[in-house]
């Protein structure tokens, strides 16, 4: 068995917009998961939650 020769790749081209569409995006999941689990009902959810505020310094209460 002989495997066919792979073809070149050709070089990847990153566009500034690409790049901000994918900081865009991850900021986005970020947020979504961030508010989503601290507004959960979840009691666990919500002190997990809580407590990343304290480890990261940001205010609360």
């Amino acid at each position: 068995m002989t495997t066919p020769p792979l073809a070149p790749s050709r070089p990847r081209v990153v566009t500034t917009s690409s790049v901000l569409m994918q900081l865009a995006g991850a900021a986005g999941l970020g947020l979504v998961l961030l508010y989503g689990v601290a507004f959960a009902d979840s009691p666990v959810l919500h002190n997990a939650a809580h407590d990343v505020r304290h480890v990261t310094v940001k205010p609360c209460h």
